[in-house]
Formats: C-alpha cells, structure tokens, sequence
C-alpha cells in the first residue's frame, strides 16, 4: 500500500520546476523552538544549502538518512545546512519532534505561510539550493541525488554541486529536476 502511495504522490507532483531566482533575498525565519535565523547569520560559511523539507512526505522521508548525512559531511567545511518546512499543516512542535527523531543536527526553519518557498518558487520536498553566503546568488537548484531508493543512486547532484564549490570550481550541473511531494501551501 506504501508504495501505492508513493508512486500517485510522484505522479501527481510536477517534475518540473518554474526556475529558481538567480539571487535570493535575506530572510529571517523562526526555527522550531522560536529562535530568529537569518540567512545573514551564515555569511561567514563556504556555502549555505537550503533544503526544503516536510516531517510527512514520503519521499522526503525517503531522505532523512541522506540529508543527515549531508550536514555530518560537511559541517567541517564551513557549509551550513538549513532546512525549511513551509507545509501549512506541519507545526513547529511536529518538526521538532521529527528532527529529534531524525538525528537533524542542522537548523530546521518554520515558513508560515510559505512566503519564503513562494519566494525561492520551491515546489516539492525535498528541494534543494546552494547559495553563496555573501551574494546569496543561487549556484545549484533541484535534487539531492537522481533515485528515493539509496540503493539506485547513481548521480549525487548537489554533493557534486557542493565539492565543485568547496575545490574553488564554478558548478558544472547548476539546475536539476527537483522530485517528491509538492509543498502544501496556504491559499492566499
């Protein structure tokens, strides 16, 4: 049945993204325990990944282990990983747990409303950007990797996007397509 579910969610979630915008613009976002964060408090890191993420889509659950991993890997490098839940119905205390649970040693960001998604025109979970922390223009956009199953993973898109950037290399593959859950927003 999980994997009936899966598939229809994949399915009705677009491939396709809009674009990013070439630049984003700071913001600042609580974190699940109400704490301000701003994209200017990273100013001084190598680069800042920001991951789009929910507590309930499979798909992105499919990623815990990985988007873990991810900030274990590189924290060491000055990149600081954010996540963003920008789904209506996922509240502060839900990502709270769920990070514990989880292991997330990265900071989590509640976006009410989803201003700061409608902003990055992100469309699914997980959804990934690197931006360069003193411009904050975008220098990759899309997925973490190419498969949901670890096993089948045969491209590591935004690891390969991050070591171009780390070796002092302009990004070879700057745009994926993103896949998973679209990200349930508010109507406005």
């Amino acid at each position: 049945m999980l994997k009936q579910i899966v598939a229809a969610l994949l399915l009705t979630a677009a491939v396709t993204f809009a674009g990013a915008p070439a630049k984003a613009e700071n913001f600042t976002l609580n974190d699940y325990n109400g704490n301000a964060v701003s994209l200017a408090d990273f100013k001084d890191a190598a680069a800042i990944v920001v991951m789009f993420i929910s507590t309930e889509c499979p798909v992105s659950n499919a990623y815990n282990e990985r988007m873990a991993a991810l900030h274990n890997d590189y924290k060491g490098k000055k990149v600081v990983v954010v996540g963003i839940n920008s789904n209506k119905a996922e509240t502060p205390e839900d990502i709270k747990n769920h990070a514990a649970d989880q292991g997330f040693g990265f900071t989590i960001l509640k976006d009410v409303n989803n201003i700061i998604a409608d902003k990055f025109e992100a469309n699914h979970t997980p959804e990934t950007y690197i931006l360069n922390p003193s411009t904050l223009e975008v220098l990759y956009h899309g997925r973490i990797d190419d498969s949901q199953r670890e096993k089948k993973v045969t491209k590591n898109d935004l690891r390969a996007a991050l070591d171009e950037i780390l070796a002092g290399k302009a990004v070879t593959v700057k745009e994926t397509k993103a896949f998973g859950c679209t990200i349930k927003r508010v109507e406005k």
